[in-house]
């Protein structure tokens, strides 16, 4: 019989990749200390991989009150099998009340993993979380394409699991003068359920920056039209040190990859500037943007969605406005 006050805790399984701690895991720290303030609780971090004891205080100082560290060799690439038997023994033997993941490539292969193991429920791709009067965690995320939002609650099962897109939570200031405790944890693996061998780990360099860290964008829809004018785009981003993102009829055209998406089925970007160009603007894409600092968007139609969130909006044929643009910024950059 679940005993909810026997689960405590907002629990964060910290993302790392070679070493490295990703952002979206500073920033679910950040969100998870807001949760945690409201129900009074610790924030933990789950922190999985080889050689890893020493980064233990960035996790510290961005918000956690623990970490639970689970340094290991079998870890040091993630492979699910192992990785799920980890956060599957750290969640049974701590009860976290609240956990949340990460809507990457590995959150959301080991989260829904997870929830089965645990017997409890998961709200994918969430925008907003909150608790309620009640104390339980109100899960938010874009329903029916992106046409209306819809708060998730797990009242009848722990831990309330969760995973989060990177870029849509702000992390917290780090604080070198934080404190907390770091809990090394030893799996017991169960060697026999290794299905899947790891023969060779091979990277692609594309020389680009990811989007969702980038501190410029100039972002091109299906007003841009084709090769051509996001050439055009690519020109305007060198002028200014940007990357070039794109909505989704651009990927679904095939002219620019996934990894360049903005979007509810893209990713989710806070830059300083953000050029929305050709975009009209639907709901799925302003998912994925409307947190950006400064918008500038260029459109035919005047009565576009896209100017409701723009802080500067051009009326205009975007093929020939970016060209302009582009000139006179060389000059005025030079």
């Amino acid at each position: 019989m679940l005993v909810k006050k026997d689960y405590t805790g907002v629990y964060v399984f910290a993302e790392q990749r070679e070493g490295v701690i990703q952002s979206v895991a500073l920033e679910l720290i950040g969100k998870a200390r807001e949760l945690a303030d409201v129900l009074e609780e610790k924030v933990v971090a789950i922190f999985v991989g080889k050689d890893i004891t020493n980064q233990c205080q960035t996790l510290i100082e961005h918000g956690a009150d623990d970490v639970i560290c689970v340094d290991r060799p079998e870890l040091e690439f993630y492979l699910t099998e192992q990785y799920a038997q980890v956060v599957d023994q750290v969640v049974k033997a701590f009860r976290p009340s609240i956990l949340l993941f990460g809507a990457t490539t590995i959150g959301r292969d080991l989260a829904p993993r997870l929830s089965a193991r645990l017997e409890t429920g998961l709200t994918a791709d969430c925008t907003k979380l909150e608790i309620s009067e009640t104390r339980e965690l109100m899960m938010t995320r874009p329903a029916f394409g992106g046409n209306l939002m819809a708060t998730i609650m797990c009242t009848e099962h722990r831990p309330q699991m969760s995973t989060v897109r990177p870029g849509v939570m702000q992390k917290m200031a780090a604080d070198p003068n934080r404190k907390g405790t770091v809990i090394p944890f030893e799996p017991k693996f169960d060697t026999a359920r290794f299905k899947v061998e790891l023969l060779e780990n091979v990277k692609e360099d594309k020389g680009m920056v990811d989007i969702a860290e980038a501190k410029i964008l100039v972002s091109g829809g299906r007003g841009v039209g084709n090769q051509e004018g996001f050439d055009r785009l690519r020109d305007l981003a060198d002028v200014l040190g940007a990357e070039v993102s794109s909505s989704r009829a651009m990927v679904d055209a095939g002219i620019i990859g996934h990894d360049r998406q903005v979007g509810q089925t893209g990713k989710t970007v806070r830059p300083d500037l953000y050029l929305a160009l050709g975009i009209s603007g639907a709901i799925q894409h302003l998912a994925g943007m409307e947190e950006s600092d400064f918008i500038v968007a260029v459109n035919k139609d005047k009565f576009a969605p896209i100017f409701q969130v723009a802080d500067l909006g051009i009326v205009g044929d975007v093929n020939k406005i970016v060209p302009l643009l582009t000139e006179r910024l060389k000059g005025m950059l030079k």
